[in-house]
This record gives C-alpha cells, structure tokens and sequence, in this order.
C-alpha cells in the first residue's frame, strides 16, 4: 500500500508562526499590564497604611474641594459634625462580608457644606427607613471615618437610574442632584464602626486589605507567552515535508 504525505508549504508555516506571534505578544501585553496592576495596587496598600489609622483631621470644606484627589486623600481619616437628614438618604446596592444589601448614605449638613455619610450597611430586610428608626436621630451628629472618592457611572454592566432611585455605585454627584442637596461635598465619608442604635446601619466595613496576586498572573502570562513563542520558532525551523510517498 502507498501513503502520501502532504506538504506543509512555507506560506501556511508563515500563517501559523505569524498567528503564534502575535498571540505571545498579547500575552506578553497582559502581563505587563498585571505589573502596571501591581504598581497601583501596592500604591494603595501604602496609602491606606499610611492614612487609614492616622488620628482623623477635619473634613475639607469648600475651599479644599477644587484639591481634592484620590491619590493623596482617598481613606484619610475625617471627622464632621452636623445633623443628618435621613428623609433624604439613599440606598446603594452592596455585597460586603456581612452579605448582600445595601449602604445607607444620608446627608448630614453642616454650618458651611453638606457631605454624604455612608453610614454602614444594611440587609434587604431593612432597607425601609420605617424597619430602623432607633437609628435615625436628630440631634447634632459627630461621625468619624474614611474620605472616599465618588464612584461615577454605577456597578459591573448596570448603570445608576437616579429616576427610579436604582443605586449600584456611590456617585455623589448623580446622588447629590437627584436628592436636591445644596454645596455637596465631592467626596463621602465611610462612618467607622461606631455602633447605630437599634444596631443598624453596621458601619465600619470599608475593605482596608487588598488581595496582591499581580505578579503570580504576570509570570503565567509571560510562561504562555515563552510557550507560544516557542511553538512559533518551532514551526518556522523544522523544515517542510518534501512530499515523497512511501511503499509499505
């Protein structure tokens, strides 16, 4: 019986390498981008250490908004006074270490702005203000915590919709024009964990310890990358078939 084998012609060994290369240097593109990755999360980690556990300094008033930023405020430790208006609070959907609900964030006004408080978490079973009202007061409020950027836009594929009151990221400025709030504050302030009356809101659950894996998903992309590579040098070096056939 006679076999044929067919030759593998240098145009389609070009085609294979070509395609191999470029995807070694996609590979090559994402674990550069896990170093990148790496870089800014390491810069958070030290700016947490760094302003997360300070003793709090006065919250910045309007003629500090203009400076605001998040590379040298976000998480420092603020402390405000002033009187919350609960009937103006806004529930954003959350997933925290406590479970699904919401946060609660509620304007409390002082002599010269207003600042949206995250004043902790609560379950689905309570996001009516009428299931917890041990813990809505009205008396002049100091509250301690974390200064936090706005998160404009909303969640993962799900927009904010401030006209049916659907909430999915803490955009202050979308929540201060939906809730009509006057000379809002830029930022909002997650309330540490003092304890609420009543026991709700839960506060004190901003994530301060952040997961750092971006080199261990950088040298998997780079080893991908030196494989597929290979298969490209591989492809282009061993030398076609020269077709001839072979009895047996």
């Amino acid at each position: 019986m006679t076999s044929a084998r067919h030759p593998r012609s240098p145009r389609r060994r070009a085609v294979i390498a070509g395609v191999a290369i470029l995807v070694a240097a996609g590979l090559v593109a994402l674990g550069l981008w896990q170093l990148e990755r790496r870089e800014e999360k390491h810069a958070l980690i030290a700016a947490v250490a760094e302003r997360a556990y300070n003793p709090p300094v006065a919250a910045p008033g309007p003629e500090s908004w203009p400076a605001i930023s998040a590379e040298k405020d976000s998480y420092r430790r603020v402390t405000v006074t002033g009187h919350f208006q609960h009937d103006r609070e806004t529930r954003v959907q959350a997933v925290t270490a406590l479970g699904g609900g919401y946060w609660v964030l509620t304007p409390l006004v002082t002599p010269t702005f207003t600042v949206l408080v995250n004043r902790g978490f609560v379950p689905a079973d309570k996001r009516d203000p009428a299931t917890r009202t041990e813990g809505n007061g009205t008396n002049a409020t100091t509250v301690t915590g974390l200064l936090r950027i706005s998160e404009p836009g909303g969640g993962f594929l799900r927009s904010n919709d401030a006209a049916a009151d659907r909430w999915y990221s803490r955009d202050v400025t979308a929540i201060a024009r939906a809730r009509a709030l006057p000379r809002a504050a830029p930022y909002f302030i997650d309330a540490d964990a003092t304890a609420n009356p009543g026991g709700f809101p839960v506060g004190g659950l901003t994530v301060l310890h952040f997961p750092d894996n971006h080199m261990v998903y950088a040298l998997t992309w780079f080893a991908l990358a030196l494989l597929v590579g290979w298969g490209a040098w591989y492809v282009l070096r061993v030398p076609a078939t020269d077709g001839s056939a072979a009895d047996r």
